[in-house]
């Protein structure tokens, strides 16, 4: 259950910062699902493990893109090719992408850390 209400609230997230178009612009709905994918833990390797699709080398990028794909073929009437396409257009700055945490959180007490050290991040300067 957290797992499915943090990929939703990412979305929240993503609607208030962004103000994603999600009807008329396929790469915001796009980089919202990859972000969702990437920080909501869908694809640790328990959840991965226990769905029998593992891997070690990029299998965290491969398993993100993939749940992402599917999300936006689910919603949207496209091809295959185009959604491919979209994804792989908004991948490396989406992925890279993990506000509101700073990182992506392994597991729900360092999800606290995360926040807690991406709300920080401007500390430091701040006082000079």
């Amino acid at each position: 259950m957290n797992r499915v209400v943090t990929h939703e609230l990412i979305h929240a997230f993503d609607h208030c910062r962004a103000h994603v178009d999600w009807f008329d612009n396929l790469k915001h709905l796009a980089c919202s699902e990859i972000r969702a994918a990437n920080l909501s833990e869908d694809c640790s390797f328990t959840n991965e493990v226990s769905r029998f699709n593992f891997g070690f080398k990029q299998h965290h990028q491969a398993c993100v893109r993939g749940r992402a794909l599917r999300s936006i073929l689910a919603v949207r009437k496209i091809s295959r090719q185009e959604a491919e396409k979209i994804v792989d257009e908004v991948f490396d700055t989406c992925f890279n992408d993990h506000a509101p945490f700073g990182r992506i959180p392994h597991g729900k007490k360092d999800a606290g850390f995360a926040n807690r050290d991406y709300e920080n991040r401007d500390r430091y300067y701040a006082n000079l």
